[in-house]
């Protein structure tokens, strides 16, 4: 007889250690290229590193283009890494410790396109159900299963069970994802531009779900979204990429308050406000992001940046501690780093 899925270990390497941690990770993507030409590639994600906390909620902003959705997709094993480390509570993702069956049980994924992620040919109950399925529990548990979550993210069992995916509202799809992501009793998250796709009123019904279902399963997110008032309201903690990599990351508040990257600051700049005082009359940011086949030397932000100088033509920037749980890539924010302004930057950039 098949037992039911058990519930997963919530403290393996203990509260401190973080739930996923990333080191050195990348991915290009070659490009077709003549037999004389010089192979190409695409650096969708280049040698980056970051955390994400037990509990909390990680948000991940920036440009499109800069491999948000390329990291998910590289987070949660669905796209191989060209190079990189993965530690899931302390332990290698696909080695005897963690092999990738008990990672995925562990760590689900909530994609943009609703629709498209259901299988049109099962009804919204055997979508949510599959997965437990495939992970040896009986079909009358997952059923089971199927019913009561239907029932945790809003949605009538008995209305809407028996329903196919095209009988159902942008939303609703949504709720069904969200779901069939909890069926498996994961305990890490992945967003990657959930409810971007959805009216206004309907995304702070999900928006506001998501948080009611992180505290009642005790999830741990990655938010990733371009809608920055959304971060803010979903994140602890704030990861800002810019052409592949992380250019700062600090906790939500902080980073909203004081940010330090120029590129952070230009961003939130572009933030629409409802006050008739302080309206955007100078573009916050000009030109586009360059070629991710052949990015600028040096720190990738400065040809559109308003403080770049010589060094950061030169020298690629390293992720620097400017406070305790706040750290940032600019020759700014780095002593001796060789920029003019490196020694007044936090006063003359952070605040100003």
């Amino acid at each position: 007889m098949n037992e039911p899925l058990p519930i997963h270990p919530t403290d393996v390497g203990g509260k401190a250690q973080p739930l996923l941690k990333v080191r050195s990770l990348r991915k290009h993507f070659p490009l077709k290229s003549g037999l004389f030409e010089p192979r190409k590639v695409v650096r969708a994600v280049d040698d980056i590193e970051f955390e994400v906390l037990k509990g909390e909620t990680l948000g991940v902003v920036g440009e499109s283009g800069c491999g948000k959705s390329t990291t998910a997709r590289l987070l949660m094993q669905l796209t191989p890494a060209d190079s990189g480390e993965f530690l899931f509570d302390g332990q290698t993702i696909g080695g005897r410790e963690l092999p990738l069956k008990e990672f995925r049980r562990q760590a689900q994924i909530v994609f943009q396109d609703s629709f498209a992620s259901l299988n049109p040919r099962l009804t919204v109950l055997d979508s949510i159900a599959f997965g437990p399925q495939v992970h040896g529990v009986s079909s009358a548990d997952a059923q089971k299963l199927a019913r009561d979550l239907l029932d945790r993210v809003g949605l009538d069992p008995v209305r809407f069970g028996g329903r196919y995916p095209h009988e159902l509202s942008g939303g609703q799809r949504q709720r069904i994802n969200i779901a069939r992501a909890l069926a498996l009793n994961p305990r890490l998250v992945v967003l990657d531009e959930a409810v971007s796709a959805l009216d206004k009123s309907v995304e702070a019904q999900v928006l506001n779900l998501l948080q009611d279902l992180k505290q009642s399963f005790g999830l741990t997110y990655v938010f990733i979204s371009h809608d920055l008032n959304v971060v803010r309201y979903m994140s602890d903690r704030v990861m800002v990429m810019y052409l592949g990599e992380v250019v700062e990351i600090g906790d939500s508040e902080s980073l909203f308050a004081n940010p330090r990257h120029p590129y952070t600051r230009a961003l939130l700049s572009s933030i629409p406000s409802m006050d008739p005082d302080r309206r955007t009359e100078v573009p916050a940011l000009s030109g586009d992001p360059p070629n991710p086949i052949n990015p600028p030397p040096g720190c990738r932000f400065h040809p559109r940046c308003g403080y770049a100088s010589t060094i950061c033509q030169q020298t690629v920037p390293a992720l620097t501690s400017v406070s305790p749980h706040h750290r940032v890539a600019c020759h700014l924010h780095i002593q001796g780093s060789g920029h003019p302004q490196a020694i007044s930057s936090s006063s003359s950039v952070g605040h100003s």
